[in-house]
């Protein structure tokens, strides 16, 4: 091989060599976006978000990103394969990292609404059984437990006793009139409850 292909294959070298620095980079973000933006539940630890992100872009690597250097080497014709490839898996791997905080983002925006329709009820609730229940009842009135018959919508909430011998229930409607959206329950724990539920 001649000096000056020598060359100019080192510098493509260097213009390429962006997979793998991107590939752990990127993992490192991806799992910053697991732990603060999880894509499902409340939380994640950053390790488990990693190693998941870390799968996703191995496998963008290796299933996705010749059929894309051949895309690139259409429009490109003069890049050299290996540089079409690295440059089809570092906007991949980039793209994964996006979807991630796009995901993360729509799913905190749920999380986030069930938080504030679980506030609402609980503020009913306390609203209606400080009102209505007996003094025994009234006094733990911080004490709510709740069990979640329909997400966003359909509450059971029980306040136990001073004694903790017996709880006072009631059934929130969030999505009722606020003067009708509050019912008792009885005096069946939300456990015993959520058996019959389920």
């Amino acid at each position: 091989m001649a000096a000056s292909d020598r060359l100019a294959r080192m510098r493509w070298r260097r213009r390429g060599a962006w997979m793998w620095p991107a590939f752990i980079g990127l993992t490192v973000l991806d799992g910053a976006i697991g732990t603060l933006l999880p894509a499902e539940g409340d939380s994640t630890h950053f390790v488990g978000a990693m190693l998941f992100g870390a799968a996703i872009n191995l496998l963008v690597i290796v299933l996705l990103s010749w059929p894309l250097a051949f895309v690139v080497r259409r429009a490109k014709r003069d890049y050299p394969s290996f540089i079409a490839r690295d440059y089809a898996a570092t906007f991949l791997l980039s793209l994964v990292s996006v979807v991630l905080l796009v995901v993360g983002l729509v799913h905190q925006g749920a999380v986030d609404a069930d938080q504030t329709d679980m506030h609402n009820a609980i503020i009913r609730a306390q609203a209606y059984i400080g009102d209505r229940a007996p003094a025994q009842f009234v006094s733990n009135l911080a004490y709510v437990n709740t069990f979640v018959i329909q997400p966003q919508s359909v509450y059971r909430m029980c306040v136990p006793s001073r004694d903790t011998a017996r709880t006072y229930c009631v059934i929130v409607r969030l999505k009722a009139p606020y003067s009708d959206s509050v019912s008792f329950s009885g005096y069946e724990p939300n456990a015993e409850f959520a058996q019959g539920v389920n």
